[in-house]
């Protein structure tokens, strides 16, 4: 008997933000900006890929497609092997914006594989699949994100192993992100980050970032001050510096706001009557968005029989 679901599987996971300031590779929020992935095992050999949206012409459509990637991860941990499989891609989240595609396209992945496995949810746990995204991405806080929703704060183990709690967030918080058109590659970011950090500098940061709890699950009053950063986004600045000198003023505006992620887009945390002023700060170009905190992971829905 075949291990496989025979009717297509369809997946929904958000975007997030990662770092929040002070948070940094530690505090994730998840957006509702969400990617969807379809699929469904196929008695013919190999992957057939279709991706709309964000990342169509730039994402390769065979198996090294990161989706694919690690839905092939997840087989192999439940040691299963479907002959081939069809996935549709609906991307919303925007690629190489610091608003974590890649995390949501590993979580993604990696619950999609899961789901099509009829007793996947017995094979591997969430904790499970959080390990697992570790093998792709190495730092916890966007995939935290994806699979848990809401805000998570995450840490790696002497081991190696990730662990994360899930706070919920204050209702007064409303994220509203400003998205440039120009992408920034994660990986590209981290290249001008320092070896060594100034103790007086994570030191301040240690302090704000305790704060950020407090501030965005008690009082968002705090938010101003809890979302100041010394150890990342002014060493990035040459990368993006638009991103930067928006976030200047918002702040100067009493906004708070942060780069999110690696950049360039940005985030900011305003009262709700304050939201409606990002667009007029922002650059005429760029895509401002109000969105809410999304308080659910990557899940599977009741898919259209008629999609696939």
């Amino acid at each position: 008997m075949t291990p496989f679901r025979s009717e297509a599987v369809r997946v929904v996971v958000p975007a997030s933000s990662a770092n929040l300031g002070p948070a940094f590779d530690c505090g994730g929020l998840a957006l509702d900006v969400c990617d969807e992935y379809l699929a469904v095992v196929s008695n013919d050999a190999g992957v057939l890929i279709e991706v709309s949206g964000e990342g169509v012409g730039e994402v390769p459509l065979d198996a090294s497609h990161l989706v694919a990637r690690s839905m092939a991860l997840a087989f192999t941990a439940m040691d299963v092997q479907p002959a081939g499989f069809v996935l549709r891609c609906t991307n919303a989240i925007p690629h190489g914006r610091g608003m974590g595609s890649s995390a949501a396209a590993i979580i993604g992945g990696l619950v999609l594989a899961r789901a099509m496995v009829s007793d996947g949810p017995a094979m591997l746990t969430d904790d499970d699949l959080l390990q697992l995204a570790l093998r792709i991405e190495s730092h916890p806080d966007n995939i935290a994100a994806a699979l848990y929703g809401g805000l998570n704060f995450s840490w790696l183990s002497e081991s190696g192993t990730a662990g994360t709690v899930k706070l919920d967030v204050h209702p007064e918080v409303v994220p509203v992100l400003a998205i440039p058109c120009d992408a920034v590659p994660t990986s590209k970011a981290r290249t001008a980050l320092p070896a060594q950090v100034d103790f007086e500098d994570a030191s301040f940061n240690i302090a704000r970032a305790a704060l950020l709890v407090h501030a965005l699950t008690c009082d968002p009053g705090y938010l101003l001050e809890a979302t100041r950063d010394r150890l990342h986004q002014e060493a990035r600045r040459t990368m993006y510096a638009p991103s930067i000198a928006l976030v200047e003023r918002l702040r100067a505006e009493s906004i708070p706001a942060v780069i999110s992620g690696a950049g360039p887009t940005v985030l900011a945390l305003p009262r709700p009557q304050d939201a409606s002023r990002i667009g007029a700060l922002a650059d005429p170009s760029w895509r401002v968005v109000e969105c809410a905190v999304a308080h659910h992971g990557a899940r599977e829905l009741p898919d259209d029989p008629t999609r696939l």
